[in-house]
């Protein structure tokens, strides 16, 4: 289960996730920065406050489930998981190894906490909504959490998977958007704008939210809002992000999607969160 956990409590653990991502990347020499440091509030809230989950049962039937469908911005997965209990903090220093664990992209069958092995971006919508399918023929009563990347929402087995949902009113579903806009080669905006975003989820029949991502106390609230309203339908929280959040050469900056710190960035980075 959850811990008990203040807001105060919360935004401490976020801001030790994204010095452990800092630390792990630049240890690794690997690792997609930018979009691990936007996506730490939310791992936050999810594994610390949401989620119903036991780091000593990773196979309990009724756990909530959760699937990083951004498979590569898996440094901030393992870094919360580590902190979560499921594996050794020590762990996150074998980070990309071959023989390790914890790999480039999440693989279900070496890592303990999970769910599924992701990578292959666009995907994880669909397998999401598997899972909550499954749940209803077995009677299960666990919530399944999709986080996406926003750039993968450019794809169209995303918008497959959110019509089914939609159109079938598919309960205990919840897609969660990182809203960094910045991907691969550019801003979302310069390569394939998602715009009206909202107002598409809603035409494919979901109820949409819009949050700070970067807001525990927000994200707290969106997702207490989200598990009520996931009774009677599917439903997305957009999480207004920024990549690279809380280094600031690396924030709104494409360069750093799927880049380490050298020796000199990270002793800069790592003393700008220090002084936050």
């Amino acid at each position: 289960m959850a811990p008990e956990y203040d807001v105060g409590s919360l935004e401490s653990v976020a801001r030790q996730i994204r010095a452990l991502i800092i630390d792990t990347a630049h240890a690794a020499g690997a690792g997609h920065t930018g979009g691990s440091l936007s996506e730490v509030e939310i791992l936050t809230a999810l594994y610390f406050s949401f989620l119903k989950v036991d780091p000593s049962r990773p196979d309990w039937e009724e756990r909530d489930r959760f699937i990083l469908s951004k498979g590569h911005a898996s440094l901030g997965y393992y870094v919360t998981l580590a902190l979560r209990g499921y594996f050794p903090l020590d762990s996150l220093k074998t980070f990309d190894r071959e023989d390790s664990a914890l790999q480039a992209h999440p693989d279900m069958h070496k890592c303990k906490g999970v769910d599924y092995s992701t990578g292959s971006l666009g995907q994880g919508l669909s397998i999401g909504l598997g899972m909550a399918l499954g749940r209803l023929k077995k009677n299960l009563q666990f919530m399944t959490v999709v986080l996406l990347g926003d750039g993968e929402c450019q794809e169209g087995q995303v918008w497959e998977a959110a019509m089914f949902a939609g159109s079938k009113r598919i309960p205990k579903l919840i897609a969660i958007v990182d809203y960094n806009k910045v991907q691969l080669s550019n801003t979302i905006d310069a390569n394939l704008s998602l715009e009206p975003f909202s107002i598409k989820w809603e035409a494919f029949g979901w109820n949409v939210l819009s949050v700070n991502g970067h807001n525990i106390a927000d994200l707290l609230s969106a997702l207490s809002r989200a598990r009520a309203m996931a009774e009677r339908g599917p439903v997305v929280i957009i999480a207004n992000t920024i990549k690279g959040k809380g280094v600031s050469f690396m924030e709104g900056n494409y360069e750093w999607h799927g880049k380490a710190p050298n020796d000199q960035e990270y002793i800069a980075a790592k003393k700008e969160l220090s002084d936050r």
